[in-house]
């Protein structure tokens, strides 16, 4: 059987803390087995605020991205960020298969998205309702394309065997068809969901159309469910936190608490998991969150967990 020294584990794991020149052992002399190797934990952070061409810019998904990155690098993750123009499509394509394809067995992959959800017409018909939900990129309106659920799907399943996911979905996938309006400017405060309408972006013509050939206004939502739900394996132990449930008139909303744009599920969440014990467990995560925080009179959403029992009560970002 292979094994590895402590000096060749450390040097490919730079990140841990204490720094490799901070620890002190006899390196030559010790000798680690493929059974006590270092799980390596990749993260990567993604946050959105600027969508140019929709109308529909956000505050808090880079104040996001930003603090689930600086908790997860405390918790001894290597961490991406792609924020605003760095998060085009192309560019979330490319960080996906990078942060996936680097993790080998036993590792643990985070992925956290803050921005707006979206729907796609289907064009496979894999989908009840012939929308496909979508994670929306920077530049979604002068790009043309989102980032749908069927794409997230394979790139997640390229994965080597035993990597287990932890995604995290601060958007929503639940709204209407037609162009929504503008923020208003007198309303800096007031919350908003990361839903973007298939009309803020879509030309005419690739909108859903009824029975007399005009685009609909609305459209029967079947699911709802964030676009990270399909890529999840149960067998590998795959885990979803989501900031609301799936449905109709379900949202996550962009916020402003103690005078900070954030997402409040994102904020909430991160409160929360400063207060559990080191051994807490995803269940008991979600617990504190939801009813204890979320939902509120201000932000009506009821944030969601996906994955096995088993999966659920795996301790946290283990």
């Amino acid at each position: 059987m292979p094994s590895y020294t402590v000096q060749n584990v450390l040097a490919e794991y730079k990140c841990l803390s204490p720094p490799v020149a901070e620890i002190k052992l006899p390196l030559a002399d010790v000798i680690i087995t493929p059974e006590e190797t270092v799980m390596a934990k990749h993260a990567l952070c993604i946050g959105v605020n600027n969508y140019p061409g929709t109308h529909m810019d956000l505050q808090g998904c880079v104040n996001d991205a930003n603090d689930w990155a600086a908790e997860l690098g405390t918790r001894g993750f290597v961490v991406n960020k792609l924020l605003d123009e760095q998060a085009t499509k192309a560019a979330m394509v490319v960080a996906f298969k990078a942060v996936i394809g680097g993790a080998v067995s036993g590792d643990v992959v985070v992925i956290t998205f803050s921005g707006h959800g979206t729907y796609v017409p289907d064009i496979n018909g894999d989908e009840v309702d012939g929308l496909d939900e979508a994670l929306c990129p920077y530049d979604l309106q002068t790009g043309g394309a989102a980032l749908i659920d069927d794409e997230i799907h394979a790139l997640f399943a390229a994965r080597k065997p035993d990597v287990r996911l932890v995604l995290i979905s601060d958007s929503c996938h639940s709204g209407t068809v037609t162009r929504a309006a503008g923020a208003d400017p007198d309303a800096d405060d007031a919350p908003r969901p990361r839903f973007m309408p298939m009309g803020n972006w879509l030309p005419a013509d690739k909108l859903p159309r009824g029975p007399s050939g005009k685009p609909l206004s609305t459209v029967a939502v079947t699911s709802g469910l964030s676009p990270f739900a399909n890529a999840l394996s149960r067998g590998e132990g795959d885990l979803l936190l989501s900031g609301c449930k799936e449905g109709a008139n379900n949202f996550s909303y962009d916020a402003r608490i103690k005078g900070r744009p954030t997402g409040a599920f994102t904020y909430y969440a991160l409160k929360a998991l400063k207060t559990l014990k080191p051994d807490a467990t995803y269940a008991d995560w979600h617990a504190a969150i939801n009813p204890t925080h979320l939902p509120s009179v201000s932000y009506p959403q009821s944030p969601q967990i996906v994955g096995s029992a088993e999966a659920r009560r795996y301790k946290i970002f283990t």
